[in-house]
Parts: C-alpha cells; structure tokens; sequence
C-alpha cells in the first residue's frame, strides 16, 4: 500500500485548479437508470440482496425515496455507513495452473453489500459526469470513462494501423500491464485532486471516510 510513504506534492502542482463545481442531490431518475444496467447474475455480497430483488424493491415509491434519501444524506453528513465497509473476500484458484505455491496463483474476489454498491455506482457516475464536463478529466485514457469501452479501443487501435498503412509504414503496438495499480493508490492524492477539481469540501470529507475502516471477511 501507499498510505504513509513519502509523497511529491510537486507533481500535482501542473494540476489546475477548475471552478466550483456543485454538487446537486441524487433523483430516483438516477438510480432507476443505474441499476437498469446491472446484470442480475451478480453474486450477492454479505447482505444477500441481489439486483433483481433490488430492481423489485425500488418499484415501490417509499423504498427508493429511502434510498435516495440514505446517498443525498451520506453526501451530505460526509460519511459512509459502516454497513457498507463490511464485505466477504473469497480465494478461488486461476485455473490452468500447475503449481499453486504463491499468491499470484489465487485470485481474490470481494463481495460487497448491494445497496452500498448501487449506492457507489451513483456517485462514482455523478463524479465522472462532472469531471467531464468541466473538461477535468482528458478523454485520451479509454478504459473506465463513460462511453468510451474496450470496443473504442480496439476501433481507435485499427484506426491508428490503417492510417500507418496508407503511408507505407510498418506498425507495432506495445501493451503493459501496471501490476498492483489499484492498491499501491495514494489516497491523500486522491483526495488533494478532488479538491484540484473544486468539488464541494464536504465531498472531499465523504471520500476521506469511506477510504477507511473497512473490514472483510475470508470464506
């Protein structure tokens, strides 16, 4: 991890500052469109809600006005429920292996409790959504903006050979992979880029608490 490991500050300083973005409550529009698009063949995590059940539940009126209610207040109060950090991790073998003598043999799949990922999913979408439209975000990284998939890459991808093509050149592509990415994040950073981005302080404050105390259990 990189938590409390010495950090360059200076690389964040060619970061500009954007103008206040603000921050306007979650509607039962939003969240009827996100779980639309959640495949009910999803493994339920500890609280053993799956999307379908999810899906009946916020037909009716009182339920997803709770939920709604629930986002807009974690939002607010800057505070994510301790419910929501409890997860199930489970340790299945990656198949095709000969020997499974060290960690890379195992892959680790973490079941979290539905409704703090629905939950999740709004406000990781809301975030991304102003990011881009305040031109915070540059469009060149592919993977995980919104409208722009692994298919776009592979289309962009063609497009580059076939224009190399035309001019008679011979084309290579080199592909990497940053292992470890996601858990060496630097969460203090995070936090300072949401402030680069003029996110409302108390989002910042909301981020700070759910990075936190986080607690799984292995089956």
């Amino acid at each position: 991890m990189a938590q409390n490991r010495p950090t360059n500050l200076c690389l964040l300083e060619e970061i500009l500052s954007y103008s206040n973005v603000k921050w306007l409550p979650f509607s039962k529009v939003e969240f009827i469109d996100t779980i639309s698009k959640c495949i009910n063949l999803s493994t339920p995590g500890p609280d053993h809600i799956s999307w379908s059940y999810l899906k009946t539940l916020i037909k009716n009126n009182k339920c997803i006005s709770n939920i709604v209610n629930i986002t807009n207040l974690c939002i607010n109060l800057s505070y994510w429920l301790s419910h929501f950090k409890k997860s199930i991790s489970i340790i299945i073998l990656k198949p095709n292996r000969s020997l499974y003598n060290t960690s890379k043999t195992f892959q680790p799949i973490v079941l979290l409790n539905m409704v703090g990922k629905l939950i999740r999913k709004f406000i990781s979408n809301k975030i991304q959504v102003y990011s881009i439209t305040s031109n915070f975000i540059y469009l060149t990284p592919i993977g995980g903006i919104k409208q722009w998939s692994t298919i776009d890459t592979r289309v962009f991808l063609t497009h580059l050979i076939c224009m190399g093509w035309v001019r008679d050149l011979y084309m290579s592509t080199l592909a990497f992979d940053v292992a470890q990415f996601f858990p060496s994040l630097n969460y203090q950073l995070l936090l300072i880029i949401l402030n680069k981005a003029s996110f409302d302080s108390y989002i910042s404050f909301f981020f700070s608490n759910y990075l936190i105390n986080r607690q799984t259990q292995y089956i």
